[in-house]
């Protein structure tokens, strides 16, 4: 049970802390705003790796338990409870942020539709693409930087600075999801487009950590005599 208290809290602290800066940041401060909201969910996961990684692993990530169950390293009964507990712990967190704003019109959710620097429009396809591309890549460096125990020391820090840059190249298509849970609880509540466009973020994400844990199924994982 403390593994999915654990998951539960580090998602709650996920979504209120850094989509909070999201929508705060992207708001009042558009041209820093990807840039502090990069950062925000980098170093919340460097923290909550910190914090409560020696428990549960702090997955915090639907995609990243996917991953992790198809590489073999998570039962999918257990897969299926760290899922439910992020969801829950998502979905308290959007509640806190909304009445912490005194609004639950704009929650750092995440959205296709915009228009590029170069003037090409994001669709559901790119956005898919895009997600599954990022995600694949982030839950990739979870799988490899955890594969040794040496490397426990600084595989907060090796995810965390990951997913911050993937934040930067992700922020412009999509907001940058690459984690079902983080979208689906701001989604809910702030409705509208946020909550019709929520699948290809719960969709393209999954389909990114499955791939990624077949990926280092076959390419990556040391194989055993």
């Amino acid at each position: 049970m403390k593994k999915y208290v654990a998951e539960f809290t580090g998602t709650f602290f996920l979504v209120f802390i850094a989509c909070g800066v999201a929508a705060v940041s992207g708001c009042r401060f558009p041209e820093t705003g990807y840039i502090a909201t990069a950062l925000a969910f980098g170093l919340t996961i460097v923290a909550m790796a910190y914090s409560i990684g020696n428990v549960s692993g702090c997955h915090v990530n639907p995609a990243v338990s996917i991953g992790v169950c198809v590489a073999g390293k998570m039962s999918v009964g257990e897969c299926v409870k760290y899922i439910i507990s992020q969801f829950l712990g998502a979905i308290c967190g959007a509640i806190v942020l909304g009445i912490c704003l005194g609004s639950f019109s704009a929650l750092g959710a995440n959205g296709f539709g915009g228009v590029l620097p170069n003037g090409a429009m994001v669709s559901a396809g790119m956005a898919i693409l895009i997600e599954i591309i990022l995600t694949f890549a982030f839950v990739l460096a979870i799988l490899g930087v955890t594969d040794k125990v040496s490397n426990g020391a600084v595989a907060g820090l090796v995810i965390g600075l990951t997913l911050v840059v993937i934040h930067l190249i992700g922020i412009p298509f999509t907001g940058t999801s690459v984690n079902p849970a983080r979208s689906f609880g701001p989604a809910l509540f702030q409705g509208g487009q946020a909550l019709a466009q929520v699948w290809v973020f719960i969709i393209a994400p999954a389909i990114g950590g499955a791939l990624a844990g077949v990926f280092y199924n076959l390419v990556l994982k040391e194989k055993q005599n």
